[in-house]
C-alpha cells in the first residue's frame, strides 16, 4: 500500500469552540499518539483526509511542521447526518513495525447451482502485519461450494508477512440451503382462518 502524503498543522486551541472553528475552515481536528510519546494535536485538510480514508487502513505520511510522521487511522468520528469526518485519532507507526488492523473479507466465484445462500458471518478479519504492508482486503474463493460448507478464519489465505489474530476456528463464511416454502395443509386454503 502506498503512503498518502498530507500536510498537517499543530493545533494550539482546544475545546468545542476551537473544534467548530476548525471544521468551518474545512479542516479536521485530530490527535497523533503512540510509541510512548506525548499526544500531538493536529488539524488536517478535510478533503484530503476524506479522500485518503476511502482506502481502509490507509498509511498516511503527515508533514507536521517540517517533520514526517507515518500514521494509520485508529478511530474516525463522523457527523451522524452529513457523514463528514469530525475527528480522527491517528496511531504513529515506524517502518517495519507490526500493527494489528481489521481487513475486509471479499468473496469471488459462484456457489454450486441449486439456489444456495451465502452468509458472511464476519466481514473483517483482525490481522497483524507490517505497518507499511497492510493489505486492503483478503479474498476467499466460494466457487462450487455447496450447502453446509463453512470457511473458517484459518482457511482464509493471507498475504505473506501477515498473521491471523482472529480466532482461527471462527466461521467467516457459510453456505446455507435455500428455505423450502411450506405447502398449505390439506383442507386449508391460503388465507383462511380457523
Amino acid at each position: 500500500m502506498a503512503e498518502i502524503k498530507i500536510a498537517a498543522e499543530v493545533r494550539t486551541e482546544f475545546g468545542k469552540g476551537a473544534a467548530r472553528q476548525t471544521r468551518r475552515a474545512n479542516k479536521v481536528p485530530g490527535v497523533i499518539y503512540g510509541h510512548g510519546a506525548a499526544p500531538v494535536h493536529v488539524t488536517l485538510p478535510g478533503h484530503d483526509l476524506m479522500m485518503a480514508l476511502k482506502t481502509s487502513n490507509a498509511l498516511l505520511s503527515l508533514d507536521v511542521d517540517g517533520k514526517t510522521e507515518l500514521v494509520i487511522p485508529k478511530a474516525i468520528q463522523r457527523d451522524a447526518i452529513r457523514r463528514t469526518i469530525t475527528h480522527v485519532d491517528l496511531l504513529s507507526v515506524k517502518l517495519g513495525e507490526k500493527v494489528t488492523v481489521e481487513v475486509a473479507v471479499h468473496t469471488e466465484g459462484e456457489l454450486a447451482p441449486g439456489g444456495n445462500l451465502l452468509e458472511n458471518v464476519l466481514n473483517t478479519l483482525s490481522v497483524e502485519t507490517e505497518a507499511t504492508h497492510i493489505p486492503e482486503s483478503v479474498t476467499v474463493s466460494i466457487a462450487g461450494l455447496e450447502a453446509g460448507v463453512s470457511i473458517h478464519a484459518k482457511d482464509v489465505p493471507l498475504p505473506e508477512g501477515t498473521t491471523l489474530v482472529t480466532d482461527p476456528d471462527a466461521i467467516v463464511i457459510q453456505v446455507l440451503a435455500p428455505q423450502a416454502e411450506e405447502a398449505p395443509a390439506e383442507g386449508e386454503s391460503e388465507g383462511s382462518e380457523a
